[in-house]
């Protein structure tokens, strides 16, 4: 099964996100679940539009760290793709 970055991102935060720090999570929040823009973050936040990217670059990396390190996604996915095969899909 192959996820675009947004479905992946997703799907990391699902298992991950209670893991990133409250700004991290804020800020990847507004940009994966609202789709809004760094600027349109940074001024909600009121922070740059840097520091937006610097922490949605930090929480993106977290999450591959964490997936790298426990594959829990790895994992889920593999048991789908076993149980949409075996309905029929």
């Amino acid at each position: 099964m192959k996820l675009d970055k947004f479905g992946r991102m997703a799907l990391l935060s699902d298992f991950y996100g209670e893991l990133l720090t409250s700004r991290q999570q804020e800020v990847f929040r507004y940009y994966y679940e609202e789709d809004l823009s760094l600027g349109e973050i940074a001024e909600n936040l009121d922070i740059t539009r840097q520091a937006v990217h610097d922490n949605l670059k930090r929480a993106e990396s977290a999450l591959e760290n964490y997936e790298h390190k426990l594959g829990l996604l790895a994992g889920y996915l593999k048991k789908k793709v076993s149980q949409d095969s075996q309905e029929g899909r």
